[in-house]
């Protein structure tokens, strides 16, 4: 087993149910968890699919990460059929209709917002805007009456556009749009589309973002700025770090607001953008794929991901699972999974992933308009 998460602490009692679940039916069957630094995981895990051995199983990211390497992977589909409707995100691990890796988390991009700073500019709490020009106006009130700054961003890594175009995008695409992007029909040309990334520079331009965007790291400056107080929104994650666990403890739950995006351009139909988070995958050359997807359905067990989901502050796959425990924020994301779609980032490849952060990076600079960067970005993700 290769994953970056078993070694952490809020991880124990997630591995240990799983294991347990497994040695029920496979009690004389040695499983090893490794954990690598996720900093270097996929170039280590690069080498280990080009020696042609390695893990038996190995966690990955959904989206391109994964869709990237399903030559080396192992189809699950006759092996998870059972757990289909019970799990979510599935999406996120299939390539060409096949699955190749079974869901543990979802992950998604609600904008939070931290509702005492609302208070302070006498703001409704539980009323965030529904229009792009209400936002605008909240944000302007906030920062006259207590001096923080609309939207706290880190896009030292590139990773910020990818949120902003996951958590705005939804207000911006009509939900044509938003089906064909993720059908793989992207047209790049859409004004659109454009608006995306006229609306990431517009932001920048117009000091709605934190100082020093592209030098401030996403994890975890970035989410740490909004937690002391710096901001009044965040782009942020369901699942795991960023995300509302953690706002929990620094503002507390009954602080910490969950919104869609605003209507930025009509017609769009904001929804919740998110995808199965991680997932667990069987190596081609493992010796036996049977065993290895039985022990990935182990990892997905409802008592497993129950014990994930309270520790680590993950939004588990197994929709079927109570969270109401978590406050009023988990309660908010969980109510709009039902309507949500996947997340628009993901839906592109790593390659082009990497190309719109360096775009990004220069957008926010001006050494690039928003013209030229499209361009680049339909041509990468043409060629895959």
């Amino acid at each position: 087993m290769w994953d970056w998460k078993s070694s952490d602490a809020n991880a124990a009692n997630y591995v240990a149910k799983a294991k347990a679940d497994f040695a029920k039916t496979h009690p004389n069957v040695k499983v090893e968890f490794v954990a690598q630094p996720f900093d270097q995981y996929y170039t280590l895990l690069g080498s280990a699919i080009q020696a042609g051995k390695g893990p038996d199983v190995m966690l990955f990211n959904g989206g391109g990460q994964l869709r990237d390497r399903t030559d080396s992977l192992v189809a699950l589909d006759e092996y998870v059929a059972a757990d289909k409707s019970r799990l979510a995100g599935w999406e996120a691990f299939t390539k060409n209709g096949k699955i190749y890796a079974a869901p543990i988390t979802l992950q998604g991009h609600p904008i939070y917002y931290n509702k005492a700073l609302y208070e302070k500019a006498g703001l409704n709490p539980d009323k965030p805007a529904t229009t792009w020009s209400e936002f605008l106006s909240n944000c302007a009130a906030i920062s006259k009456a207590t001096g923080t700054k609309c939207l706290a961003m880190g896009n030292k890594e590139g990773y910020g556009i990818q949120f902003f175009m996951s958590s705005f995008g939804p207000g911006i695409l009509t939900p044509q749009e938003y089906t064909d992007w993720i059908a793989g029909k992207r047209n790049w040309d859409s004004p659109n589309v454009k608006k995306i990334f006229q609306l990431w520079k517009e932001a920048g331009d117009a000091g709605l973002n934190t100082d020093g965007a592209n030098s401030t790291a996403m994890f975890m400056d970035m989410f740490g700025l909004f937690q002391g107080g710096k901001s009044s929104h965040v782009l942020g994650l369901m699942s795991d770090v960023g995300a509302w666990k953690d706002f929990n403890e620094f503002l507390t739950p009954q602080k910490v607001g969950v919104m869609l995006s605003p209507v930025i351009t009509p017609g769009a139909t904001p929804v919740l953008g998110y995808d199965g988070g991680v997932g667990y995958g069987v190596a081609k050359w493992t010796k036996d794929p049977k065993l290895a997807a039985e022990l990935v359905r182990s990892l997905t067990s409802g008592e497993a991901l129950k014990a994930y989901s309270n520790d680590a502050g993950s939004v588990p796959a197994d929709t079927s699972l109570d969270l109401s425990n978590g406050g009023p924020a988990l309660t908010k994301i969980a109510s709009e999974i039902k309507a949500g779609k996947p997340a628009l980032h993901v839906a592109l490849s790593a390659k082009t992933q990497d190309v719109m952060g360096r775009l990004s990076q220069a957008l926010l600079s001006g050494s690039v308009t928003v013209d030229e960067a499209v361009k680049q970005l339909a041509e990468s993700d043409k060629t895959g």
